[in-house]
């Protein structure tokens, strides 16, 4: 168990080597995770140092103490790009397998029910 953050370590860490307050600024990386400095950090680091702080929270958290922390997988997360979304429930069928439609958001607006009401109404007149 004490291994489960060493993946986000590492991506906090490279993150931090890689970052303006430590290559062109000259900070150590321990001071960049403080305050002031943590919030010129790119949003990827802060991510990462939230994400480490409940990593290691989890370690010592009673509730997870026999399944353990769950395994974070540093590089689907930051380096996948677009992934087919995953409507699986539990070990069913999915939820929403046909119901569920992909849009451009070219598509024309629907007119609001009360519009087309009055439009029929005033026709009548």
């Amino acid at each position: 168990m004490p291994s489960s953050c060493k993946d986000i370590r590492a991506a906090l860490a490279q993150c931090l080597q890689e970052s303006d307050c430590v290559m062109v600024h000259r900070n150590k990386p321990s001071d960049c995770l403080r305050p002031p400095l943590i919030d010129t950090m790119p949003t990827k680091c802060q991510q990462l140092k939230k994400g480490y702080g409940e990593c290691k929270r989890g370690m010592v958290d009673m509730r997870k103490r026999f399944r353990g922390n769950q395994p974070i997988a540093v590089n689907k997360d930051l380096d996948a790009g677009e992934q087919a979304p995953s409507h699986q429930l539990y070990a069913g069928k999915p939820a929403f397998s046909d119901t569920v439609k992909k849009t451009s958001g070219n598509e024309p607006v629907e007119r609001d029910w009360r519009e087309v009401e009055n439009e029929k109404y005033r026709k009548g007149e």
